[in-house]
């Protein structure tokens, strides 16, 4: 096996979303910063919605089985 290839690996690199939330993960980065957490993200808040401007949802859902 080859010697010194591989990367630095950081046990608590930390994550800081754009919401504000912040935690610790293990990574070859020692800082990351995200768009979106689990904090932050609709379908872990409950507040996910969709979005269906074609009616394809209510087109499939009413249809009678064939």
């Amino acid at each position: 096996m080859k010697q010194n290839i591989h990367p630095t690996w950081y046990p608590d690199a930390k994550v800081t979303c754009a919401c504000g939330n912040t935690f610790t993960t293990g990574s070859i980065l020692p800082e990351i910063r995200v768009e979106i957490c689990s904090n932050c993200h609709p379908l872990f808040t409950g507040q996910a919605k969709l979005v269906d401007t074609l009616g394809q949802v209510d087109r499939f859902v009413t249809d009678e089985p064939r």
